[in-house]
C-alpha cells in the first residue's frame, strides 16, 4: 500500500496534523496510518504568524525530524504556499523533504494568487518529486469566499497540473462538498467538522479528513485549563505521564 491508497472516496480515513516530533509519535502510536503536520502549529511554536512564509526554515527542520524518527506511518507536511513565488523553489524544497506527501496552499499573506500561479508550483512538484501525493488546497471559502465556481475552476486547474489530491478547507455545506467529490476526478480532503461526521462525509465522497490546527489549539487550550485549576484548587485534568513523553521523545515505536 502507498500513501495515495489510502485516500478512497467514500470511505475517507483521518489524518491528525502535529506539531513535533512527540506529538506525531503519539498519534502514530494510536494506530492512525498517516500522520500530517499543521502549519499553524509549527510556526506558533516558533513565535512565528501562519501564513507569512516564515515558517519555511522550521517546517523543513521538523519534516527532517519526523523522518528521522522513524514513526512507521505515511507522513505528509504542509507547506503552506511553498514559501516562494518561484516554482523551481518550492520544487526544490519539497524534493529535499522525503516527506510522502505536502499540502500546498493557493494564497499568500492571505490573500488568494493567481490560480495560474499556483499550478505552476504544483507541476513544478511533481516533476521534481513524483513519488510525493500533493494535496492541492484552494483558499476560496478559508478566507471567506463562497463563490463555490471559482473553488471548482481551481481545483479543475491544479487537477490538470498534475496534482494527487484536493484540499478545500472552509468548505461545510454538504452540497458543496458533494458537487466538488463529484466534479474533480481526484480525492477529495476537507478539514474536520462538528456538523458532519466521518460516515456523513464519506456519503458526500470525501476521501480523507484532517484536524489541522484543531489538535494544537486544542492542546494550548487544555494547557491554560490545567494551569487555571492548580491556581483555583480545581481537580487536575489526565496528562500522559513524563516518562510517556521521554519514551516518545526517545524514540519508542508506535505500537502496531
Amino acid at each position: 500500500m502507498t500513501f495515495a491508497d489510502l485516500h478512497r472516496p467514500g470511505r475517507p480515513f483521518v489524518l491528525p496534523n502535529a506539531w513535533d516530533v512527540a506529538s506525531a509519535r503519539l498519534l502514530a502510536r494510536e494506530g492512525f496510518p498517516a500522520v500530517g503536520t499543521t502549519s499553524l502549529g509549527v510556526a506558533a511554536a516558533h513565535g512565528l504568524a501562519d501564513a507569512s512564509r516564515s515558517g519555511g526554515e522550521a517546517t523543513a527542520r521538523l519534516a527532517r525530524d519526523l523522518v528521522g524518527a522513524r514513526l512507521g506511518r505515511y507522513l505528509t507536511v504542509d507547506i503552506e504556499d511553498g514559501f516562494s513565488d518561484d516554482p523551481a523553489a518550492v520544487a526544490e524544497f519539497v524534493a529535499g523533504l522525503g516527506v510522502d506527501g505536502v499540502n500546498i496552499e493557493d494564497s499568500t499573506r492571505g490573500e488568494l494568487i493567481a490560480p495560474e500561479a499556483a499550478a505552476r508550483k504544483i507541476a513544478a512538484v511533481k516533476e521534481a518529486a513524483p513519488a510525493v501525493f500533493v494535496n492541492a488546497r484552494t483558499d476560496v471559502h478559508w478566507l471567506g469566499g463562497t463563490d463555490l465556481d471559482d473553488t471548482l475552476a481551481r481545483l479543475a486547474a491544479y487537477a490538470e497540473a498534475g496534482a494527487d489530491g484536493v484540499f478545500a478547507p472552509g468548505l461545510a455545506d454538504p452540497g458543496a462538498i458533494e458537487a466538488v467529490a463529484v466534479e474533480i476526478a481526484l480525492p477529495l480532503n476537507v478539514l474536520a467538522t462538528p456538523a458532519l461526521d466521518l460516515r456523513r462525509l464519506g456519503e458526500l465522497g470525501v476521501a480523507r479528513v484532517s484536524t489541522g490546527s484543531l489538535l494544537y489549539r486544542a492542546a494550548l487550550g487544555r494547557a491554560v485549563d490545567t494551569a487555571l485549576a492548580v491556581r483555583d484548587g480545581l481537580p487536575l485534568p489526565g496528562a500522559v505521564s513524563y516518562a510517556d513523553v521521554q519514551a516518545l521523545a526517545g524514540g519508542a515505536p508506535p505500537a502496531e
